[in-house]
């Protein structure tokens, strides 16, 4: 179905594609735009046919709105703190008529037990601030702060209220800097989800991994499965093929 653009704009916001699939998304330079994180994740977690999916720290609703072309039937849920990025998350569903399979929630993670109640979700994905309060930039706005800095949600409040609201067996699908792999894993487990499947994302071949995706089951038994690694850049400053496929509509799944 082809978005309608009858939703408003407001000041420095444009519509751009949602990558190749028949979506668009509104962002603007003055909050954090969807990046490559948010597609791998989009692409990496698993989508269940039918059943309850949340994104939590949804900003713009990126993740969401591409998983949608993974799972026709499934419903989706995201929440999300900052008012403006909560905002353009509903103008985004509205804006590719999704308000059927679509409900944004504009409040904080950590009190999102409280808002839905326990084991209520198949699927939970999220996207978090990866650095610690304390560390980077200084001088940046408040809408960057809060998305790279653990100012509002730490990592343990994620792995903890995603094990709440999780049915059990269902799955925490994360995406984060590789080099917290270590506690995400020891987090995970305190909270009752078993690490099942991992991926390394290096930006080159001769680079270092910097991103980690990673999915938990709730109550599952142990065994991690670790799949092939991922190179980013191939030649330079072309994507590999793997990517390109996912970019150009090629492949849906980094599964």
């Amino acid at each position: 179905m082809e978005p309608v653009i009858n939703v408003p704009l407001y000041e420095s916001e444009r519509i751009d594609d949602l990558l190749t699939h028949e979506m668009k998304i509104i962002q603007s330079h003055e909050v954090f735009c969807f990046s490559m994180d948010a597609v791998l994740l989009a692409r990496f977690a698993s989508a269940p046919k039918r059943g309850r999916i949340l994104d939590m720290c949804t900003g713009n609703g990126a993740i969401p709105l591409i998983m949608t072309t993974r799972t026709p039937e499934a419903s989706f849920e995201g929440i999300e703190i900052q008012e403006r990025l909560f905002s353009m998350a509903s103008r985004n569903v509205a804006l590719n008529q999704l308000e059927g399979r679509f409900t944004m929630h504009h409040g904080d993670v950590k009190e999102a037990v409280e808002r839905f109640g326990h084991a209520k979700f198949d699927v939970i994905t999220c996207n978090p601030p990866y650095m610690p309060a304390t560390s980077g930039e200084k001088n940046i706005s408040e809408h960057f702060a809060i998305a790279r800095h653990e100012i509002m949600l730490s990592l343990e409040d994620v792995i903890r209220v995603g094990s709440k609201l999780l049915k059990n067996g269902g799955k925490l699908a994360l995406v984060h800097r590789s080099t917290r792999l270590i506690e995400i894993i020891s987090l995970m487990r305190q909270y009752g989800i078993e690490p099942k499947r991992m991926r390394l994302v290096y930006p080159r071949r001769d680079a270092e991994p910097n991103m980690v995706l990673i999915e938990g089951m709730r109550g599952g038994k142990p065994e991690l499965r670790i799949q092939p690694p991922l190179i980013v850049y191939e030649n330079g400053e072309e994507y590999c093929e793997e990517l390109q496929e996912i970019y150009f509509g090629r492949r849906d799944s980094l599964a």
